[in-house]
């Protein structure tokens, strides 16, 4: 039994180190898996959703802390307790994922390791095996060093934890295990190969046969039956290749813009999934980090999942002359782990990766500006008495109302307010309304 103990206290203890250090390099990551957790979709518990962060932060460092507590020999009794009962929790809440498919990633080892719900649940139970050994054999678990040792290593394991957690909180991950990382490209991210794994998928086909309802099972070709259809449901057999970045996308109001900025040079991206939720003392910091960027050559765009309201309040508040673009929120939130965050792109390219906290880190020595103006398709920016506006708003305008329309199309022109503006408009519309009486 002492020798079944010792094995599984080293197993345990590492795994638990390893498991809470990776999400621990990552809390606000982490937060976010929580509150899909905490949706009314999986738990239904959405009151705690606006304490996600505060819990994992707690959840990691506990992780992280029982581990050491465990391979030290600190407190084993409290130790053992703790990590029996973490791991029936999660056993259940893997287990739940798992059998109504709720989840399909546990979130166990952050981004650097994906499990299936079934592989989660599984990695589970063998360590539930492993702590009830070391619930039913604890007497043998024997501190390493001296009471004071102990003690010190116990409590330096609980600061260092805090500290990190702090520190990457208020930066960013210090080893990125995503599909955005420096050095990667998007596009490429975004490709699927040619001879990738294609998804298997199972059909099944409900007829009403004679009065009676039959179930034909197929692989996607529509069976030859005698009989009116009734339904079809599916099922996925086998998961295909996914590529490391989805649902990525720069969309404007009118058009899919993401090929159009993933081929431009000098690109600085301002990401924030929530303009509602920016951090003021990070919008702050934009105004300059825009004047600086277009002064040395950069162009300058904003992506935000937020709507045509906030992106005109934002930048009426912090005195920001950039264009804001669509992207889907779950998407923005694994770009950066920042709200806001900045990006350099370069044909694609992650080039700089910086927390709002680190803007002045932020190499951006001059260059030569070369944006590659679109010509399949148009840009066009709409003005009411100088005002920006939208197509819908200029939509709904009462023609009545209306003194006059200029319409910008010349290349000079446009050439010069675009330089201005850091924009990339192909067409602008004027709209000057009648003075009211």
């Amino acid at each position: 039994m002492k020798i079944l103990v010792s094995i599984s206290r080293i197993l345990v203890g590492i795994l638990f180190i390893i498991s809470g250090f990776i999400k621990l390099n990552d809390p606000l990551g982490f937060s976010y898996k929580l509150q899909e957790y905490f949706s009314a979709d999986v738990l239904n518990m959405p009151f705690f959703e606006p304490y996600a962060l505060i819990i994992s932060v707690f959840v990691v460092v506990f992780e992280v802390v029982l581990g050491v507590f465990l391979i030290i020999g600190y407190k084993p009794k409290f130790t053992v307790w703790s990590l029996l009962a973490m791991i029936v929790f999660f056993t259940f809440l893997t287990f739940y994922s798992a059998y109504f498919d709720k989840v399909r990633d546990c979130g166990c080892f952050g981004d650097a390791l994906k499990l299936t719900p079934w592989e989660s649940f599984t990695k589970d139970v063998v360590l539930l095996v492993l702590v009830l050994i070391l619930f039913f054999g604890k007497k043998h678990i024997k501190p390493v060093f001296g009471k004071l040792q102990t003690t010190v290593f116990a409590l330096l394991s609980f600061i260092l934890s805090l500290w990190f957690a702090y520190h990457v909180l208020m930066h960013l991950p210090l080893i990125d295990f995503r599909a955005y990382k420096i050095g990667n490209n998007i596009t490429e991210g975004m490709s699927i190969p040619e001879d990738a794994p294609k998804p298997i998928i199972e059909y099944s086909w409900k007829f009403n046969i004679n009065g009676e309802e039959k179930l034909i099972t197929t692989n996607g070709s529509y069976p030859s039956v005698d009989g009116d259809f009734v339904g079809v449901e599916t099922k996925v057999i086998e998961e295909g290749y996914q590529p490391p970045v989805v649902d990525f996308s720069i969309e404007s109001e009118e058009e899919n813009l993401t090929e159009y900025f993933l081929n431009q040079e000098n690109l600085i991206v301002v990401v924030s999934y929530s303009l509602e939720k920016i951090e003021q003392d990070g919008a702050s910091k934009l105004k300059a980090l825009q004047d600086k960027a277009i002064e040395n050559g950069y162009f300058i765009i904003g992506l935000t999942a937020s709507g045509e309201t906030a992106k005109q309040n934002i930048n009426k508040t912090y005195g920001l002359d950039f264009a804001w673009y669509l992207c889907d929120e779950k998407a923005i939130k694994t770009v950066v782990r920042s709200n806001p965050g900045i990006l350099e792109l370069d044909n694609g390219t992650i080039m700089q990766k910086v927390h709002w906290n680190d803007i002045e880190d932020l190499k951006l020595p001059k260059v030569e500006r070369k944006a590659k103006f679109k010509k399949s398709s148009e840009v066009i920016a709409y003005f009411v008495d100088g005002e920006a506006s939208t197509k819908e708003v200029v939509e709904a305008l009462d023609s009545a109302k209306i003194e006059s329309i200029n319409v910008i199309k010349d290349s000079i022109q446009l050439k010069d307010f675009n330089n201005q503006n850091n924009t990339f408009y192909t067409g602008i519309i004027e709209i000057i309304l009648k003075p009211e009486n």
